[in-house]
């Protein structure tokens, strides 16, 4: 305690409201340091298993298409853990701390994925590219692979020999719908014909074995499954080069607002600063060799 023996003048007053201050402002820190620590420790109870709001209590619900195409999957068969996207599903819900039993697939379309409104999947893995459009109606978790766009073509299509992406623009070329296969067309090779467009893979590839393509555009490793196993008269003419500072990902993709998005994100982050992607990829993806960029 300060005492003062002579009278008070102005200066010590103002020394004693100067260390009152101080005090005040010591214990006013102490709460906020606790806070900013039981923030933390909510956020991680947040992403803990029993927290999680998921669409059927005790499971963790994954969608894809149907057919599921290699090498995303293998045997057309989701559950089987094989092909990097069932592999990092997976590993996903490990992360999230569900076991294999605990992980029930449903199918679902792409193209009903990506449009707004309620989904019946907690997470879907199906090559969908983040998009800032597709973001207006639903959630992504981070990127789990980077992708490149590739056509293929019959090896006596008369793009087949083509090294650059002006020599595509006079070509009948095709893609999914809804795809960034379908936007690499329009955007990078700006065709002078309108480019075919088809439910799906499977359709577009018998379009481009009957002839009725130049080129069919696909990303990458599926362009060197499709050349390899399905349709080995084709070939890879080429990869588009990088579009913009920001390259093209692949996202799980959530209902809007899902309260899990950040909790998948955060798993699908830490397997790639573990290599886990990394090793995935190695295991399940083909390399671009092969696949030379079109000028």
């Amino acid at each position: 305690m300060l005492r003062f023996t002579a009278p008070v003048t102005a200066r010590q007053l103002r020394f004693v409201a100067a260390l009152l201050g101080v005090a005040l402002a010591l214990t006013a820190c102490a709460p906020e340091d606790q806070g900013a620590s039981g923030s933390a420790t909510t956020a991680a109870d947040a992403c803990a298993k029993d927290k999680l709001q998921l669409t059927t209590k005790g499971k963790l619900t994954i969608g894809t298409d149907k057919p599921a195409y290699e090498p995303w999957f293998s045997d057309d068969d989701p559950a089987n853990g094989k092909g990097y996207e069932s592999a990092v599903a997976y590993a996903v819900a490990e992360k999230l701390g569900f076991s294999r039993q605990e992980v029930a697939w449903t199918v679902a379309p792409f193209n009903t994925v990506i449009q707004p409104g309620p989904k019946k999947f907690d997470f879907d893995v199906n090559q969908v590219s983040i998009t800032e459009e597709r973001r207006r109606a639903v959630d992504f978790s981070s990127g789990y692979y980077v992708v490149s766009q590739a056509v293929i073509a019959l090896k006596d299509s008369p793009i087949a020999g083509a090294t650059s992406v002006a020599q595509l623009k006079d070509a009948k070329l095709g893609a999914a719908v809804g795809t960034t296969s379908y936007r690499a067309i329009v955007d990078q090779v700006k065709p002078s014909k309108q480019p075919a467009v088809f439910d799906n893979n499977d359709v577009a590839k018998a379009a481009l074995r009957n002839g009725q393509l130049d080129g069919l555009v696909l990303d990458l490793p599926t362009a060197f499954y499709v050349t390899a196993a399905e349709i080995p008269d084709a070939k890879i003419v080429g990869q588009f080069p990088a579009a913009g500072a920001n390259p093209e990902q692949f996202g799980l993709v959530l209902e809007k607002g899902s309260p899990l998005t950040a909790c998948v994100s955060k798993a699908v982050d830490a397997l790639r600063s573990g290599g886990d992607l990394k090793s995935l990829q190695d295991r399940w993806l083909s390399d671009s060799v092969g696949a030379p960029v079109l000028s």
